[in-house]
């Protein structure tokens, strides 16, 4: 199977018709093997009714619903465990995205090699106040921190090898930070390819402004995951006990002090008066805090379960 398209979706009965409209036509010019996975997202709309009847029409449309909303990230994830593509791409339901860009994908994954393209909306149709800037801060971190150098991270049409989608592991909100998890995981050449970027035609965007604050913090998260994701006690067992031996250092010049004076005759005041005590205690304490954690965390990573982020109502075609 050449091509399989990955769309989660949330409330969006309105553009699945023309969507699936669309996709097919970009598919029989192109002369595509492909399948369509639509993921509904706990819809509280006529969404899913919609996928049953394509895909009583339509044997390459594919349906996951879910119980309730968990997500683009376990939307996603449930995708890829589906998908059997040679290729995958990802897009979203608005819209917004355009099919027309599919073929261009395919042939940077499947004659230039890429192990993933992402899409880049040079031109975008957005608020400039609530997104566009909002977006260019974000990407421009993004790029800082995790030495992928793509201009649009948020843009959700993107191609990959299947290879690519079967050995990431996309959690909690990390749908953003997918090419991060590829270049972790080993899969170095990460194109970009400028894509239309189309006004939204129907509904209103399911993100807010929220997303982006969410987003700086995932990327903290993936910076911490990638370095020492596997090795805890690495970052805060190396933090706790320079903490401690701060303190322990400080105690000692206390005492050493102490003894001082009073060994020749000087004044002295009570150890709990001195400011250093307190900085000493501190630190003894923050770093047995800090390597107590990192000890936890190791524990924590050998003895994890994989529980189930997700809970599927139906399929259909699956």
């Amino acid at each position: 199977m050449n091509l399989s398209i990955v769309i989660p979706l949330l409330n969006e009965q309105e553009s699945l018709p023309e969507l699936h409209s669309w996709i097919y036509k970009v598919m029989k010019e192109n002369n595509y093997s492909y399948e369509v996975i639509f993921i509904d997202d706990g819809s509280t709309d006529a969404s899913w009714q919609i996928i049953e009847e394509l895909s009583q029409k339509d044997s390459n449309v594919k349906g996951i619903k879910f119980l309730r909303n968990y997500g683009k990230s376990q939307a996603l994830h449930a995708g890829f465990a589906k998908a059997q593509g040679d290729v995958i791409i990802t897009m979203d339901a608005d819209l917004q995205d355009s099919p027309d860009e599919i073929p261009g994908l395919f042939k940077m994954i499947t004659e230039q090699n890429f192990d993933l393209v992402s899409g880049w909306k040079k031109k975008r149709y957005d608020s400039v106040v609530s997104k566009n800037l909002p977006s260019k801060l974000f990407n421009w971190a993004a790029r800082k921190t995790s030495g992928v150098y793509l201009n649009d991270f948020n843009c959700g049409l993107k191609a990959y090898k299947n290879i690519v989608i079967k050995n990431i592991e996309v959690s909690g909100e990390m749908h953003r930070y997918i090419p991060v998890l590829a270049k972790n995981a080993g899969f170095g050449k990460i194109g970009e390819k400028v894509v239309i970027h189309q006004a939204r035609k129907y509904g209103e965007s399911k993100f807010g402004m929220s997303r982006f604050i969410n987003g700086f913090l995932d990327l903290i998260t993936i910076w911490f995951l990638s370095r020492y994701g596997k090795r805890p006690m690495h970052l805060f067992g190396a933090f706790g006990v320079l903490m401690f031996l701060l303190g322990l250092v400080s105690t000692g010049f206390i005492i050493f002090f102490k003894l001082f004076k009073l060994y020749n005759g000087y004044e002295t005041i009570l150890v709990t008066n001195n400011p250093l005590f307190y900085i000493a205690l501190t630190a003894m304490v923050i770093g047995t805090q800090l390597f107590l954690a990192g000890f936890l965390g190791e524990i924590i990573l050998r003895t994890k379960n994989n529980e189930e982020r997700y809970k599927v109502a139906t399929e259909v075609n699956l």
